[in-house]
């Protein structure tokens, strides 16, 4: 919605441009999934759990968010005075368990959330595709011109998808909000202090945005289906679904590499990702981004991080 979310190891600041235009940041650690440290950072694995934890912080900050444009405001004053006058009345105990319980439905609906829209996008974009190329079987008998078949379709619907929901004006703004915090991200990246006039030159593509690693998921699996050499059709799909995690994992190593790495082979490679953020981001006004540089703040020393830039070039 209106606002930045940026992470920093454990902790995430989200800032927000409240409708009377104050800017409100909050500020918390994110822990992530209950999972041995180990395990977590392991490669390929790292990349599932990542993916998995930025889905639900992602809806964590979006509901904070939201949580400022009520449409109607008189509904949420009376609900606020109810919920004061109920709390008023209940036992400190009682009160506790009662918010316990309302934190565990927001986390219950967050899951929820977070597995609908997996569920989702594996349809729509995995497992449709595979369908509408069992249609050109009928015609074409290499199976690895089918593979790709099967990996243009799924790149155009991606594509497509990405284009259509960006012509939305809600849309539109979310890609505004993002191109600030890439363009917040590269200015500090390039040893330039965070200010309004140096954020607002510097580019809104980058290597590490979620848009490069979503469309590298679709590259990638165009060379692991090619690999599915089986004749039964719900043993190929079956196969295809057990691969989508290595698939996210194998391009979360990718996108982590071209983040730190400027090999000219990894920039290439990374240009069609970069490309397609021209989709998912657009140039933000000055207000947009006076919240990407407040959510910066709120979580990272970027005065420390661009003297060492400075000294380094030096």
């Amino acid at each position: 919605m209106e606002g930045v979310m940026m992470k920093n190891q454990d902790k995430y600041a989200v800032a927000v441009r409240k409708p009377d235009q104050e800017i409100v940041v909050e500020v918390a650690e994110y822990n992530g999934l209950n999972i041995n440290k180990k395990m977590k950072n392991m490669p390929i694995l790292r990349g599932v759990f990542n993916f998995i934890e930025s889905l639900m912080l992602g809806m964590k900050t979006l509901m904070f968010s939201a949580s400022f444009f009520e449409d109607e405001e008189e509904e949420l004053k009376k609900h606020k005075e109810s919920a004061t006058v109920k709390q008023a009345e209940l036992s400190e105990e009682a009160a506790r368990t009662e918010q316990e319980r309302k934190k565990k439905e927001e986390d219950a609906m967050m899951g929820g959330t977070v597995v609908l829209s997996v569920v989702l996008a594996v349809g729509i974009f995995m497992i449709l595709p595979y369908f509408i190329s069992l249609f050109f079987q009928r015609f074409i008998t290499s199976q690895i011109a089918i593979a790709l078949l099967e990996g243009v379709i799924r790149l155009l619907i991606f594509v497509g998808y990405v284009a259509a929901i960006s012509l939305m004006p809600d849309i539109k703004r979310v890609y505004m909000y993002h191109g600030a915090e890439h363009k917040c991200i590269n200015c500090i990246e390039h040893g330039l202090d965070l200010t309004v006039e140096n954020v607002r030159k510097s580019s809104k593509e980058h290597k590490r945005c979620g848009t490069s690693f979503l469309l590298i998921v679709m590259l990638i699996s165009i060379v692991f289906f090619m690999f599915i050499r089986v004749d039964n059709g719900i043993l190929k799909l079956v196969l295809r679904l057990l691969l989508i995690p290595v698939i996210a994992g194998v391009s979360y190593e990718f996108i982590r590499l071209a983040g730190r790495s400027d090999n000219r082979i990894v920039n290439i490679l990374s240009k069609p990702g970069l490309w397609l953020q021209r989709l998912t981001t657009k140039e933000p006004d000055d207000t947009m981004i006076e919240v990407g540089i407040a959510s910066v703040e709120a979580v990272f020393d970027w005065h420390s991080y661009v003297e060492e830039i400075r000294e380094g070039k030096a």
